[in-house]
């Protein structure tokens, strides 16, 4: 069962979702909710927990709460023809979602870019949100071309660098680089099951009634009469 597989290629989903539709009660506006569940992933895939890693721990409650941020994503995303639920996987992994972010190896911003790959994919300022995720997204577009598509190689690469990837001939035997491809996968099928339902869920919700307000007014014959604006 392969750990990763391309937009067209099998999804094995590691999670349940669920999609919930209530009524906005200011509005009369039809609101929906989707709400992601990881299951138990099989030991025989999942490398230990305590692997060590360069890339700082962001705390599990970091929530990305910025659309305009999201939107960015997407639309650089979009631009580079890169998979925007595999930019959001990467981001999550390297720095969940903190433009401030900095590993002790120096990596850089909120895709994680040190110094050498940063100027490669002409990125003048890694703390800035738009450079840093446009040089990102251009090394990943790299790696995705340069591997033919194989999103394992690539994530590697994106990790570890083409050298490791190439010498080993594929996942470098490093702690740090196994456990960053298998945590990029998990985003990854999360990612993709959470776009799969929403879009399921805008297809067989019915679009929200729209509500006139109603104004009265009484007319000369002393009748009350009622229109709306």
């Amino acid at each position: 069962m392969p750990v990763f597989a391309a937009p067209d290629g099998p999804i094995h989903s590691a999670t349940r979702v669920t999609t919930i539709v209530r009524a906005d009660e200011k509005t009369g506006h039809l609101v929906r909710s989707v709400i992601v569940r990881p299951t138990v992933v099989s030991p025989e895939t999942k490398p230990s927990a305590a692997l060590p890693t360069d890339r700082p721990q962001a705390s599990p409650s970091v929530a990305v709460d910025s659309s305009d941020l999201i939107d960015m994503i997407d639309r650089i995303a979009a631009e580079q023809g890169v998979e925007d639920s595999l930019v959001h996987s990467v981001i999550r992994a390297e720095s969940n979602y903190n433009p401030s972010a900095v590993s002790t190896k120096g990596a850089q911003g909120i895709m994680q870019l040190i110094p050498s790959t940063a100027k490669r994919f002409g990125v003048n300022n890694a703390f800035d949100v738009r450079d840093n995720i446009l040089g990102g997204v251009k090394y990943l577009k790299f790696l995705l071309d340069y591997y033919q598509n194989d999103y394992v190689r690539a994530i590697a690469a994106y990790n570890a660098g083409e050298a490791a990837v190439d010498k080993y001939n594929g996942v470098p035997p490093y702690s740090e680089t196994v456990n960053y491809v298998y945590r990029v996968a998990q985003n990854l099928k999360t990612a993709r099951a959470v776009r799969t339902s929403t879009a399921k869920a805008a297809e067989t919700t019915p679009p929200a009634e729209t509500y006139k307000r109603i104004e009265t007014s009484v007319g000369s014959d002393g009748r009350i009469y009622y229109r709306t604006p």
